[in-house]
């Protein structure tokens, strides 16, 4: 069931004197199990509305809704269906001692999937879930798939149910469902031969299986060779090699590129990014693929709006993954704004060193690494590293980065140019 948290003003459901606290538990005959249900159910134009008052009186409302006018009823938020498994790679593990509890949430729910793009294991949807997810055409879906020969993929998850994957997806597949899925490499358990295995069975499920990212494992100090190690260079290199040639397979067959290797593959082989074109016609850059691509093209665009900064200190912060990069735009920024353009690369601390992007920098590794802010310093952080709540991964508030950054000013944005037009 669900529980009104909140009701519009002036709503139906105002209108109707429904109650906060009152639990909904049938639209139309049907139980309503979480908030998805809710979402689908009371799209219809007739609802019959079965509630449980906050006193425990059982109430029907009958309904006729305007077309395009929402009931006014804000649900509360779903417990998130946890994870059943204890992946031999999690990043739970990884976190140190001490970290905020949120953390430490082992998520593994569809309803995230399908509304923000998570990715899940299915090991913990028996038919009567999975049937769900047709009847509600959940889709697209992304899953973290990691190996589909059975017995590998249930030593990588540790959970018996992870050798249904092939099963689960033809199922889901065959009813229609869009499936975008994601191999987390890690060397000795699903590299090599393992990983074209696991090209070979999801394309000859067919087209709704509509991607395959391939992404390296990350590790930090607290969980690395427990049991899983990081790539060498050579093997990001040889899994880019099996990659490329699925992907001129699937450009011959389906005319896109179907697999993709995700950005810090090519950075720790010591690879070229490829282009724009690598990565069309899906945006799977918050998997981290083509996330550096569309960096820089929007840095590009955003160039010539830069607001002129007459000489002052920029001092541009990120992670040892994009330092290089930033170093390579620095003069041409440096001529756009005239401000003089200084990069920072913040080792992580708080991790460890095998943890290079920016947007796991920690609050308190960037004050110890940005010294001596001087009265004219502009210090562009990433939002990337930042929470809803503003929060560093640390539990470090932005504005006491601002503070202690001060007599500086401080922006944030997820590219420089967009930072630097609202500082």
């Amino acid at each position: 069931m669900v529980r009104i948290a909140e009701i519009e003003a002036g709503s139906i459901a105002d209108q109707l004197h429904l109650e906060i606290g009152s639990r909904i538990v049938r639209i139309n005959g049907e139980p309503v199990r979480d908030g998805l249900d809710f979402s689908f159910l009371s799209a219809d134009l007739e609802i019959e509305l079965e509630a449980v008052t906050p006193g425990g009186e059982r109430k029907v409302w009958q309904i006729l809704r305007p077309e395009g006018e929402s009931l006014g009823i804000i649900p509360a938020p779903d417990p998130v269906r946890e994870c059943a498994n204890r992946c031999v790679f999690c990043f739970i593990d990884g976190n140190p001692e001490g970290a905020r509890s949120s953390l430490f949430l082992r998520d593994d729910d569809f309803r995230l999937s399908f509304t923000y793009g998570s990715y899940v294991t299915l090991t913990n949807l028996g038919p009567k879930g999975l049937a769900r997810l047709v009847e509600q055409r959940i889709s697209p879906l992304y899953v973290s798939v990691h190996a589909t020969q059975a017995e590998v993929r249930q030593r990588l998850l540790a959970n018996p149910r992870a050798g249904l994957i092939l099963e689960q997806l033809r199922f889901l597949t065959t009813h229609g469902l869009e499936i975008h899925a994601q191999a987390v490499i890690c060397p000795g358990w699903n590299d090599g031969a393992h990983l074209d295995r696991t090209m070979e069975d999801l394309f000859a499920l067919g087209e709704n299986v509509r991607s395959l990212s391939v992404v390296p494992v990350g590790l930090t100090r607290y969980n690395v060779n427990r049991p899983v190690r990081p790539l060498t260079p050579e093997e990001c290199r040889q899994t880019l090699q099996q990659v490329e040639r699925m992907r001129l397979r699937a450009m011959r067959e389906r005319g896109f590129g179907w697999v993709y290797a995700a950005d810090e593959l090519f950075l720790q082989a010591g690879e070229a990014l490829p282009q724009k074109s690598y990565y069309e016609p899906w945006d799977l850059t918050e998997n981290g693929v083509g996330a550096v691509v569309r960096f820089l093209e929007a840095f590009e665009k955003g160039l010539p709006a830069v607001p002129r900064l007459g000489g002052r200190r920029l001092r541009l912060v990120t992670g040892h993954s994009m330092e290089p990069f930033l170093s390579a735009l620095a003069p041409r920024l440096a001529a756009a704004t005239g401000a003089r353009v200084e990069v920072t690369a913040v080792a992580n601390d708080y991790f460890g060193e095998l943890v290079t992007v920016a947007g796991l920098l920690a609050g308190r590794d960037i004050l110890r690494a940005v010294r001596e802010p001087k009265e004219g310093d502009l210090f562009l952080l990433p939002k990337e590293a930042l929470n809803a709540d503003g929060l560093f991964i640390d539990s470090v508030p932005l504005e006491e980065v601002r503070q202690k950054l001060a007599p500086g000013q401080v922006a944030v944005g997820y590219e420089i140019t967009e930072a630097l037009r609202r500082p």
